[in-house]
């Protein structure tokens, strides 16, 4: 039997189960098929929860009072949602992968799991020398047979089977490209009929409000086609994303998100992709706290060009190649006593031939502090601190408040972009031009 993946990159434990929300906007006046039917197909319009009506705002109304369609009572925002899932429910994929090796991406973040679960998953023939499979979803973004999914739940797969909503068909797909650091991927279905490829409209993640309506569909531990609704939580969440585990901003939402939701599409009320299902957290008691992040949209839509002319490689963000330490880590005390600012990133080390180094970046040399632990400096495990490096302390004039905000800036540019870093030098400040590349320093954060 297959298994269904997540990840997780935050503290907790994955766990089943999801939150029951109710509707307090409940409208009376009826709902006619062609005013839901604009709602999703014009791509523009308002969320139906959100419109003036004549029901009574933030009151629960007599069930007497609801709007019926055909029998079934449904308020404004059910009706909604259904044509929601109707519109959209062709362009959801369920991915099935095959591992070739116990030590595949896959089989170890299986492993994972299973560790965190505080039950037993299904014997899918693991330790049995058989070969090992996962399911994730994804959708359709072209009608030419691409999909995006996440990276977790395609890499290190020898072989890739996708199905379409209502169709036991397997179709074989392969994978265009990686984007690792972000947790995507584009992966290309083999052999489609024509028009079996139902793209889902992108809309703008820049453009949300929390408390809008959020619906997350996908195949939660493998249960084909299934469909959750919440609200969109926070927007200003960041957490770690990705093989560096970068802390990226995320949508968070308590539409119930689980292990093989991984990859599908979260959706707006007008039935666009506002964020691509990924993590979950919970607070360690086996069941779900009703906290998901999605990947926004406008990741997506800014590294789907790449993604589309990878021919089976990797997309790979840039590096400076240096460690630093996080100053805003350290405490008053420290900062006064080696005389350092209160935030920025100071240079531990720069590495030979990396784009820091070519830009003449310097890293400590004299050892000025002792850390006893109390502090971490981020690339290095080193108990002492230079406290003679540049110290960088904005990235094209954004202030580094702390050494994510390094690290985020950096991996949102290209390779080849030359970035402006205000570096502190012996007191005086300086701006240090650099031309980033794709150098690999295995030990650094950057």
């Amino acid at each position: 039997m297959k298994r269904s993946l997540s990840i997780l990159a935050l503290t907790g434990t994955l766990a089943v189960g999801g939150l029951v929300g109710y509707e307090l906007n409940t409208r009376t006046a009826p709902v006619t098929a062609s005013a839901t039917t604009q709602a999703v197909t014009s791509q523009t319009a308002p969320d139906t929860n959100l419109s003036a009506g004549s029901g009574a705002q933030g009151q629960m109304v007599q069930a007497a009072n609801g709007t019926y369609d055909g029998g079934r009572a449904r308020t404004e925002s059910e009706a909604n949602t259904v044509q929601v899932v109707k519109d959209r429910q062709a362009g959801l994929v369920y991915v099935s992968v095959r591992e070739s090796s116990a030590n595949s991406a896959q089989a170890q973040l299986r492993q994972r799991l299973q560790q965190q679960l505080p039950f037993t998953l299904p014997d899918d023939g693991s330790g049995s020398g058989q070969a090992q499979t996962g399911t994730g979803s994804g959708f359709f973004v072209t009608g030419s047979g691409d999909i995006i999914t996440n990276n977790h739940v395609v890499e290190g797969a020898s072989e890739i089977t996708i199905r379409l909503h209502g169709d036991k068909t397997e179709y074989k797909a392969k994978v265009v490209a990686r984007a690792p650091d972000f947790d995507l991927a584009l992966i290309r279905a083999e052999g489609l009929p024509s028009g079996a490829a139902r793209p889902i409209p992108l809309g703008d993640s820049d453009n949300l409000d929390v408390g809008l309506k959020a619906v997350a569909m996908g195949a939660p531990f493998g249960l084909e086609f299934s469909v959750s609704e919440g609200i969109i939580s926070s927007l200003e969440r960041r957490v770690p994303v990705g093989t560096r585990g970068v802390e990226q901003s995320v949508i968070q939402t308590d539409a119930a998100i689980n292990p093989g939701n991984s990859g599908g599409p979260l959706l707006d009320s007008a039935g666009q992709v506002i964020g691509v299902n990924t993590q979950i957290l919970t607070g360690g008691s086996g069941q779900s706290a009703g906290v998901g992040f999605a990947i926004p949209v406008n990741t997506v839509k800014k590294l789907l060009p790449q993604l589309q002319a990878g021919k089976g490689g990797v997309i790979q963000t840039p590096t400076l190649g240096v460690q630093f330490t996080d100053l805003s880590v350290l405490s008053a005390a420290q900062r006064k006593q080696a005389g350092l600012p209160a935030q920025g990133a100071l240079i531990q080390e720069v590495a030979p031939d990396s784009p820091a180094a070519a830009a003449g970046l310097r890293g400590g040399t004299t050892a000025g502090l002792q850390l006893n632990g109390q502090a971490e400096t981020q690339g290095s495990g080193a108990d002492t601190l230079n406290t003679d490096g540049d110290i960088i302390t904005a990235v094209d004039g954004q202030t580094i408040s702390e050494g994510d905000d390094l690290r985020r800036a950096i991996i949102g540019k290209r390779i080849g972009d030359r970035v402006k870093l205000t570096v502190q030098r012996a007191g005086k400040t300086r701006t240090v031009d650099v031309t980033l590349s794709a150098f690999s320093f295995p030990t650094s954060n950057q």
